[in-house]
């Protein structure tokens, strides 16, 4: 049983930073790329940030790039996310997800588990 579980999320301010964190359990971490989307109030889900493995370049949305880095640890079974200089529209409930490691990795159609979610909130 696959279970992946976010932790980190709170209620910053705008330009304020966060760390994200999915620790995952279930089967071999490293062979899997793990995925950070995101799904702001009456929003479609939407992808942030992707990793395939230690060893690659990660996957970044355009309006994150720059902002937010995503890392693995695969001794940890955990996956990160750094937030810096957050803004309001960053304001959404954060997902990780986890898939095999080829193959596309911006569609949320491709990952088969996700964690439940974790609230960022930044106020202007």
């Amino acid at each position: 049983q696959v279970q992946l579980v976010e932790s980190g999320g709170g209620l910053v301010q705008a330009g304020d930073s966060l760390r994200l964190s999915c620790v995952a359990s279930g089967r071999t971490f490293g062979s899997y790329a793990m995925g950070w989307f995101r799904q702001a109030p009456g929003k479609e889900r939407e992808f942030v940030a992707a990793v395939t493995s230690s060893f690659s370049s990660p996957y970044y949305a355009d309006s994150v790039k720059g902002r937010f880095t995503i890392s693995r640890d695969n001794a940890k079974n955990t996956v990160y996310l750094q937030m810096n200089s957050l803004k309001p529209e960053d304001t959404a409930v954060y997902y990780c997800a986890q898939k095999w490691a080829t193959g596309q990795v911006r569609s949320a159609d491709e990952y088969d588990y996700w964690g439940q979610g974790t609230q960022v909130t930044v106020s202007s």
